[in-house]
């Protein structure tokens, strides 16, 4: 079966038991799809149903490499891996081979979390970004180039994963990206709209000779884009692993690049390279209760900072009468974004003030979960004033929690791009929820065989210290993991333990209140996985209530005006792909949205 709308009638069953659906292993040979042309704007999509297996990614071919992976009778973590490659050829904004990624996987019983998150070189101290003029680095001067490149960590985390989970043979995941890189794929609306935009790929010759035609504007849409370059480092991952990658030829080429920059060289090493190791973490769960159902939403850990502020902002909100606002007309109300951007403001105050990677960073009290106690989340909660009319903070101040002993200056906001994400359910139980990134739309602008290098290094603070010469937690330093806003989600059904939900987006920062906003709105309002993620986007970082352009009527942004929020209403390209459990006349479903902002879909049987 392939993918089908299924008819808005269907209603979430939530606490439906994980079905076991038994599937026939086949040997696994890649077939070249139909490769649609859908457009870059906000297209309706229409939500999909699948009983055995789904796979929701940023782009059709991707999910249909996936699919096909699935199909075959492998598990998600195999679909993970083509999903990705195929990813790095044809969403090559966005991520690739030159990036990171976090994992979260559950294997039927447990959660995992898959750390392949970028590393500082070793020669990196926390002066990377400042400038000659003993000042922070414009936020482009220090993007494109070297400087910016930290060590990839995707490949080797997927390699770690497959290890562990994999059905099918590590190389024959391979071969969808390597005959789609080999016989070409169709430049889509988004990938050429963003080639048009873009001021500094064209800059590197690598990437104008492949993005680009002779006369340096961008390849057109439709036009068939072939890379026999990253065939072939494909096919070398695919017989030797992530070492063909972080090792040898290709591992000197990238040192290459990144050393070669005329004006903004970095300090990527050979020995960084080879000295990558993914890391397996315990996932963040936190208890939710919403329509008096209990649930476990497990996120991430740090150096990510999504699942913190996520369970913050839910247990902050519980503090609130937000549970009694239902939503007005099918949008969110005013009194209902006023509490969500204040709850909003108090957890991007602790993301900046303490969140950063675990072995450089002492946790508040010595554990992340002090920053989701109850009773710190309820004094938390006591700052927002929820009268009607009441004012807004407009900015927040960090809190401490009991026991606090750490001494970090907050970090000033910095802007943040990029990524990608996949939701992922196999036939045997198993389920991935994947974010994946370069960081800025196409990297640092550096192309090395075919795939383009990460500037995930400008996640770092600029800054290392405050005024006052205190440290920022999440400062350069040797080897550290930049604090990410990745948030890969999975949500149980606390008493059952079964899966009900694979969630997250792209998208930078925004990530956060993406993925917030469509846990919230499946689980309190009880919104199907499309409708929750075609709900206008919001969020605060702390400073204004950002909108949605052209989504939420004029009263709604008049009314918070009114109440002190300074409202900056903006175009978003959120890519929010999420699965949820149902049912529909007894027979139990997966049921998968996808982000109209992107080209993505779901696909299953």
């Amino acid at each position: 079966m392939k993918p089908r709308a299924f008819p808005s009638l269907f209603s979430i069953l939530l606490a439906c038991m994980l079905a076991g659906c038994a599937s026939t292993r086949h040997d696994f040979s890649y077939a070249i799809p139909e490769q649609p042309e859908p457009s870059s704007g906000y297209t309706e999509k229409p939500g999909w149903a699948s009983t055995k297996f789904a796979v929701v990614t940023a782009n059709p071919l991707a999910a249909d490499a996936g699919y096909q992976v699935l199909k075959a009778g492998g598990s998600a973590v195999d679909a993970a891996v083509a999903v990705q490659m195929v990813l790095a050829l044809v969403e090559p904004q966005a991520t690739g081979l030159g990036g990171g990624a976090f994992m979260m996987h559950f294997n039927g019983q447990k959660v995992e979390a898959f750390d392949g998150r970028e590393t500082a070189p070793a020669a990196a101290d926390e002066k990377l970004f400042i400038g000659l003029d003993g000042k922070p680095m414009q936020f482009f001067a220090a993007v494109v180039g070297g400087r910016s490149v930290g060590v990839p960590g995707a490949v080797r985390m997927l390699e770690t994963a497959h290890r562990q989970y994999g059905k099918l043979p590590w190389a024959k995941l391979f071969e969808p990206a390597i005959t789609l890189a080999e016989s070409g794929f169709k430049v889509s609306p988004r990938l050429n709209s963003l080639l048009l935009e873009d001021p500094y790929l064209k800059r590197d010759p690598a990437a104008a000779a492949y993005f680009y035609k002779a006369d340096g504007t961008a390849q057109d849409i439709g036009f068939t884009l072939r890379n026999p370059a990253l065939a072939d480092v494909l096919r070398k991952i695919a017989v030797g692993g992530s070492r063909a990658l972080l090792e040898g030829d290709i591992a000197q080429a990238i040192v290459d690049k990144v050393h070669s920059h005329p004006t903004n060289p970095g300090l990527l090493s050979l020995a960084d390279l080879a000295g990558y190791r993914s890391i397996k973490r315990e996932a963040i769960c936190t208890d939710y209760r919403a329509n008096a159902h209990d649930f476990r939403i497990c996120g991430f850990p740090p150096p990510n900072s999504g699942a913190i502020a996520i369970a913050q902002m839910l247990g902050i909100l519980s503090n609130t009468d937000a549970a009694l606002l239902p939503l007005e007309d099918g949008l969110p109300s005013a009194q209902w974004l006023h509490l969500y951007t204040e709850a909003a403001r108090l957890a991007f105050a602790d993301r900046a003030q303490y969140v950063g990677d675990p072995a450089f960073v002492q946790a508040p009290a010595d554990s992340w979960t002090s920053l989701l106690a109850p009773a710190y989340l309820a004094q938390r909660a006591r700052l927002i004033d929820q009268r009607p009319g009441a004012q807004s903070m407009k900015a927040a101040k960090s809190g401490t929690p009991a026991g606090s002993k750490t001494g970090y200056a907050p970090m000033a906001q910095q802007a943040e791009y990029g990524t990608s994400h996949m939701s992922i359910v196999d036939s045997y139980g198993n389920a991935v929820a994947m974010t994946t990134t370069i960081e800025n739309v196409f990297g640092s602008r550096q192309m090395v065989r075919g795939f383009l290098l990460n500037n995930e290094l400008t996640d770092f603070s600029f800054a290392p210290t405050d005024a006052a010469g205190v440290p920022v937690a999440n400062r350069v330093q040797p080897g550290k993991r930049p604090r990410s806003s990745m948030s890969p989600t999975l949500v149980f059904d606390k008493t059952t333990g079964a899966l009900l939900m694979g969630v997250g987006s792209s998208g930078g920062a925004q990530i956060i209140h993406d993925t917030a906003k469509t846990i919230y709105a499946v689980l309190n309002w009880g919104l199907l996985p499309q409708q929750a993620i075609d709900l206008p986007n919001f969020g605060s970082f702390n400073g204004p209530t950002v909108l949605e352009e052209k989504r939420f009527p004029v009263t709604t942004v008049n009314a918070l005006k009114a109440r002190g929020h300074d409202v900056l209403e903006v175009t978003t390209t959120s890519g929010i792909h999420a699965f949820t459990r149902g049912a529909a006349h007894g027979t139990a479903l997966w049921l998968g949205g996808a982000d109209p902002r992107r080209e993505g879909l779901m696909m299953g049987d």
